[in-house]
């Protein structure tokens, strides 16, 4: 984010902040209700936030898992292909009857 983004994005929170606070000074609610109605909201908000932190929470271990199982199944791969790459050599440098074939 530029610096002008930045100071943007500051601006629209002091705006939000402003806003929030003449919304309650000329609330048409009596002083009690208003905060009881603010608590209530600000309850809301948070159980809102944790809700979707646990669901972020799952989905990136999901992602992670899901990383390791693909990375598991590239690693066993290469280790198969590294076997069957022994194996051709070996089938490669040794005679039928399993004697070396002499090196020049």
């Amino acid at each position: 984010m530029n610096d002008r983004e930045g100071h943007g994005f500051m601006w629209f929170l002091a705006g939000l902040g402003i806003g929030a606070l003449v919304g309650v000074l000329y609330a048409p609610k009596s002083g009690r209700e208003t905060r009881d109605d603010l608590m209530r909201r600000a309850d809301e908000g948070r159980e809102y936030l944790n809700t979707r932190g646990r669901q972020a929470r799952d989905q990136v271990t999901q992602f992670a898992d899901r990383g390791r199982d693909v990375l598991s199944r590239q690693r066993e791969q290469f280790t198969a292909a590294v076997e069957a790459g022994k194996q051709a050599y070996r089938e490669a440098t040794t005679s039928e009857g399993g004697v070396k074939k002499p090196t020049t």
